[in-house]
């Protein structure tokens, strides 16, 4: 049985990277409790316009704006002629988040945040269990345990009972 160490990644960085697990859990902790509160904006913004797809669309353009001067700011340019060689569904990532921020958009004011919230990740959970299982997309293999299917099954839980409270 694998001891469980919330402290260290379970994988090396990258060459010339560091960041404790700590601080990248708290990261991605910080950084859903923000993805939270981006579905009521956007509602702000589609009741305002008129449509959730434009909301989702200035999302984006303020997101891609931001990014933007980040990348400019912080001289990491990568190697931007590599993206060449990239498979077709690599550039799919854009679309997944745009499906995501317009659905949200629409769905936020409809069924409420918590319901949305607590449904997408139930979502992400099940997608990624699959993902890790089949080692898809260049992850490393993770295969399906029963305590991570019983993680799951919480999850799903947890939107049943936030859709009833």
């Amino acid at each position: 049985m694998r001891r469980l160490n919330l402290l260290y990644a379970p994988t090396a960085p990258p060459p010339g990277a560091f960041m404790p697990a700590i601080v990248i859990m708290l990261l991605a902790f910080l950084g859903g409790g923000l993805l939270a509160t981006q579905a009521p904006t956007n509602a702000i913004l589609a009741r305002a316009g008129g449509s959730p797809v434009l909301a989702a669309l200035v999302s984006f353009a303020v997101g891609g704006a931001a990014l933007l001067a980040v990348w400019l700011v912080t001289g990491d340019r990568g190697g931007l002629a590599n993206l060449r060689g990239v498979p077709w569904y690599a550039w799919l990532g854009g679309f997944y988040g745009a499906l995501f921020v317009g659905v949200a958009a629409y769905a936020a004011p409809r069924i409420g945040l918590a319901s949305l919230i607590t449904i997408g990740i139930a979502g992400q959970v099940i997608m990624a269990l699959l993902l890790d299982h089949l080692g898809a997309l260049g992850l490393p293999r993770v295969p399906v345990s029963a305590m991570r299917v019983v993680g799951a099954l919480l999850v799903l839980g947890g939107v049943v009972l936030v859709r009833r409270g």
